[in-house]
């Protein structure tokens, strides 16, 4: 490269640079009283809830008319949102790909999916995640995930040039707050509709040293917007104390995601800090419905707002309450303290009425007081009048009201008195239908990071990667596949809000008594029996089984060899089992190609030969062994 040439380079990155930085800064701008309000509501739920916005945008503490003014906080949002959390954590989908249809190549890739889906979960603590992005939908408004490929996770395959291990790489999820996202329209009404998006935080300058190979000079940051939760420490107070949570050498990382368009087909990442263009490039992940490129950013909202890319939160309503209820509780309590300690009214110059402001009148005081002069007396202060006990009474159930949970729920209390057993569940699930539209966010989020993991896995995972799977019957095995194998287009829920464990064994018990699981003889299959067996959180015993599971997986396998090459029965088969295993595959497709359904039918031949010769050969499903 020329130097003329090199100027030229230098002047595009430098503009790109600047054009970046100059569109970030403009989208913080176009919300910044909404990162204020959820700096607000982070404060009310902390129990810091005499601060408000002032004109100027900033947060504010608010000052007390009178020194003796009473300013304690009786938090009712804190339990309200720990409620909710508690109801929403029962909302853990277990994701599952369901097959197109029951031949065996289906069924295999659907199993398969579902498999690496229930390997990622445990990998990246999936319920965690939930639960984070939860907490910050519920403060907030709204929360994401963000699925990304780790390409320094999995299994060690090699090493580079200067001998560090190269991995296979894994899918990951990482759940946001709303503060480090800016999309182009915060008027857009869901992702679909967001043409370019920014993510932004803090990172210290040894993160970009290792991930871009460029050193930065990182300084001191300690705008709550870039922070982490982590480092943030929790809850921003609107104090400029010298407590203000902070990053030391850390920069501003600035990633902008642009959609496919006429002049990026493949889309477009520039990744931008401290004015240096670290990445530019095309959309890294084939992460859309129909494996084009889009940004691997999923929304969750507790109540959506039409017309709005952020959705808002039971906080927000609940703070005016809050103040109103503060406000009632203190005052009540000042005019208890003037009914306790009451009001003296003294002649002037009668009393030394400095001490007797410093002392007050306890009991036994011996009060002097000027010869001929009026004896201080206590002003009448009435009683506390029934207003105050109405109003409190009045803005409690209006909590109730906007917040969504009933005393039930929340404090395990039944104020309509209701003693039956339905109508005390009619009222906990008034409670979660009203929670409807917050649950089936979580589940649509969930669901879209699924998809998204299984067309990282399609893009990424290679010819030949190794995965341990769970098999029919509970079995663990190692399974090799390649991209080819992954489908990711149709991913359902099972289930949505989870039951308790004695509500699943009450539901078991009521199907055995109304013998809906036994067969047309009134017995249970060996493989129901084992079922029952683990949802009752007897698993274990599935090693007391019979040994039938372990012939049908046998079949299994030798399905999947006769579609290449031919395979003989062996005499220790049982072989009523293994023929009606076979003659399913070959009903579920097999039958469609010829020479797969000759070989399929020479072995079935096998195994009806070892059957005449020797018909108790075989090991039935009577015969059980421990």
């Amino acid at each position: 490269m020329t130097e003329k040439e090199r100027r030229a380079e230098d002047a595009r990155r430098a503009a790109v640079v600047r054009e970046v930085t100059e569109d970030f800064e403009a989208r913080r701008a176009a919300r910044r009283n909404l990162e204020r309000g959820w700096q607000l509501n982070m404060n009310f739920i902390g129990g810091n809830q005499y601060c408000d916005i002032d004109g100027a945008g900033e947060l504010t503490e608010e000052d007390a008319a009178f020194y003796w003014q009473s300013r304690r906080c009786f938090n009712h949002i804190a339990p309200t949102v720990e409620t909710r959390l508690a109801r929403l954590a029962k909302v853990r989908p277990t994701l599952e790909v369901r097959a197109f249809s029951d031949a065996d190549d289906d069924v295999r890739t659907a199993r398969l999916c579902s498999n690496i889906l229930k390997s990622v979960k445990n990998r990246v603590d999936l319920d965690g995640v939930i639960a984070r992005a939860t907490q910050w939908s519920e403060t907030c408004g709204t929360a994401f995930y963000k699925i990304v490929w780790n390409f320094a996770e999995g299994t060690v395959i090699g090493t580079d040039e200067t001998g560090h291990p190269v991995r296979e790489g894994d899918a990951n999820v990482v759940a946001l707050s709303p503060f480090e996202i800016y999309p182009d329209n915060i008027a857009a009404e869901g992702m679909d509709e967001v043409t370019s998006l920014i993510h932004a935080k803090a990172v210290p300058v040894s993160e970009i040293a290792e991930k871009f190979g460029v050193q930065l000079a990182g300084g001191r940051i300690d705008d709550f917007a870039f922070l982490p939760y982590s480092a943030a420490g929790g809850w921003k107070r609107p104090t400029d104390g010298g407590d203000r949570p902070a990053m030391e050498n850390a920069v501003v990382l600035i990633e902008r995601y642009t959609r496919p368009s006429g002049a990026y087909p493949r889309g477009r990442l520039e990744i931008v800090a401290a004015d240096r263009l670290l990445y530019e490039g095309e959309l890294p992940y084939e992460n859309g419905d129909r494996g084009e490129r889009t940004l691997p950013f999923v929304r969750q909202t507790c109540i959506p707002l039409a017309g709005a890319f952020f959705g808002t939160s039971v906080v927000d309503r609940m703070i005016p309450l809050q103040r109103a209820y503060n406000a009632v509780r203190n005052r009540k309590h000042e005019f208890l303290n003037r009914l306790t300690m009451g009001v003296v009214a003294v002649e002037d110059g009668s009393v030394d009425a400095e001490e007797l402001a410093e002392e007050g009148l306890y009991p036994g005081k011996v009060l002097v007081y000027r010869q001929g002069a009026a004896k201080p007396e206590f002003l009448p202060c009435g009683t506390l009048p029934a207003e105050f006990e109405k109003e409190e009474e009045r803005i409690e159930n209006e909590f109730v009201l906007v917040s969504g949970m009933s005393e039930v729920s929340r404090n395990s209390a039944n104020p309509t008195n209701v003693t039956s057993a339905i109508g005390l569940q009619l009222l906990i699930d008034q409670d979660t239908n009203r929670m409807q539209m917050s649950a089936e966010s979580v589940e649509r989020a969930v669901r879209e990071a699924g998809k998204q993991i299984l067309h990282l896995y399609r893009q990424f995972a290679g010819e030949k990667r190794i995965l341990r799977m769970t098999g029919v019957g509970g079995e663990a095995e190692l399974f090799s596949f390649g991209a080819s194998d992954i489908s990711a287009d149709d991913v359902e829920f099972v289930p949505a809000y989870e039951r308790t464990a004695a509500e699943r064994r009450e539901e078991i018990f009521n199907l055995l008594s109304l013998g809906l699981l036994q067969d047309e003889e009134g017995k249970l299959s060996d493989e129901t029996r084992a079922r029952v067996l683990d949802a009752l959180g007897y698993g274990s015993f599935e090693n007391a089984r019979d040994v039938s599971h372990l012939h049908l997986k046998k079949a299994e396998r030798e399905n999947v060899r006769l579609a290449h090459t031919d395979v003989e029965a062996a005499v220790y088969d049982d072989h009523r089992l293994h023929i009606a295993e076979h003659v399913r595959a070959l009903l579920s497709g097999g039958e469609e190609d010829g020479e797969v359904r000759e070989r399929i039918a020479r072995h079935i031949a096998s195994h009806r030969e070892f059957e005449m010769r020797n018909p108790s050969s075989g090991i039935s499903g009577k015969e059980k062994e421990a």
